[in-house]
């Protein structure tokens, strides 16, 4: 079994796709030139940040919508041609299958499950889904499930909450027939109405509703609003985008943005009872000079006037701290741009002076 799944993630790494949205993040995977996700994961959005192990962060398009199916495609800004392209499935899945579902939950990159299929059919709605147990999380949603044979057998759509591994994919064959059908159109920004079915053009929608059968289409009402931050995130945005910064690659969520400075990483994250810290990871503590590294980082903290050096674990960070009820532009744009120009001087001086080891990442964040 073990065998299976390093197998699987070997052979269809390359072809993994990690989604981010002002909501969150979710997973993907190239079929052809498309990269195929969840409708809930895309959120509504006509752009979202997409970023593949050989593709650095950028902004893909979403040009076909279903939330009747839970389906979205999307389009590289780059063709993405991995060596190894995957297929789906061409045979008839049985119960007690053994698949293998990949994608990015909790953020925690390319995390591989195995299990069984539990019920080859399972009706929801007005859909069918692939019942099975390989545990999956919020984050895997829009990731492929394979079996042995390294096919795709579905997208991992759903789970059960508070049970024991339910997880639901979408089959293959829905996803072959709405990618037939969507191709067929040879044209972009697609909806497909929840009620009648039909794939509709969005220039041909006006006042979101479908001009078919006149349903009230909520994912068009979306796509037309966009995402509209507000209140500290807004500031904060703005804050951001001074320093160079292309906001949209940065977001991680809602109140969470990375971004690379000079060498360095940059994380901002603003807290639910109203605290933002900015900060770069440094170092880490070296095991020799530590009572030297402590007095220069006591010594540097009583002249910083903005940002502060501290130690979390073994790693030491330059950081920003304040208040949302505090936070102005230009108070704001004086200390990011302190701490964008700084860390980088900072980390050169610890890690050559005191032979401190540079901080770790997760190699595909």
């Amino acid at each position: 079994m073990k065998q299976l799944t390093q197998e699987t993630l070997e052979t269809s790494i390359e072809s993994i796709v990690q989604i981010m949205t002002p909501y969150g993040t979710g997973s993907g995977f190239i079929i052809g030139d498309l990269i195929v996700t969840n409708s809930h994961v895309v959120g509504g959005l006509k752009e979202v940040t997409i970023s593949t192990k050989t593709l650095p962060r950028t902004i893909g398009e979403v040009i076909y919508d279903d939330a009747g199916y839970d389906l979205a495609f999307i389009a590289s800004p780059s063709p993405i041609h991995p060596n190894q392209p995957l297929r789906l499935c061409t045979e008839t899945i049985n119960d007690g299958d053994t698949v293998v579902a990949i994608g990015h939950p909790y953020g925690l990159n390319y995390s591989t499950t195995e299990g069984i299929i539990s019920k080859a059919i399972r009706v929801q709605g007005e859909a069918e889904y692939i019942q099975f147990d390989a545990a999956i999380n919020p984050g895997n949603s829009g990731g492929p499930l394979f079996n042995e044979a390294g096919e795709v057998i579905g997208v991992n759509t759903f789970i059960i909450q508070n049970s024991n591994n339910l997880g639901f994919a979408l089959p293959y064959y829905l996803l072959q027939e709405a990618l037939e059908n969507f191709l067929a159109l040879n044209q972009t920004n697609i909806i497909r109405c929840v009620s009648c079915k039909n794939l509709i053009q969005e220039s041909n929608i006006a006042n979101d509703y479908c001009p078919k059968c006149g349903i009230k289409l909520d994912v068009a009402k979306r796509r037309r609003e966009g995402y509209k931050p507000s209140g500290a995130v807004a500031l904060i945005e703005k804050i951001i985008n001074k320093l160079g910064v292309n906001v949209t690659l940065s977001r991680r969520s809602q109140r969470s943005w990375r971004f690379d400075g000079q060498n360095t990483r940059i994380e901002v994250n603003y807290y639910d009872n109203g605290v933002v810290i900015a900060d770069a990871a440094l170092c880490r503590i070296p095991q020799e000079n530590i009572e030297l590294l402590y007095d220069f980082l006591l010594s540097e903290n009583e002249r910083l006037e903005d940002l502060q050096l501290s130690i979390d674990q073994n790693t030491v960070y330059l950081s920003y701290v304040i208040i949302d009820t505090s936070l102005t532009q230009e108070y704001g744009e004086r200390a990011f741009t302190a701490l964008y120009t700084q860390a980088p001087l900072y980390q050169k001086n610890l890690i050559e002076n005191f032979k401190a080891p540079e901080p770790k990442f997760d190699e595909f964040e």
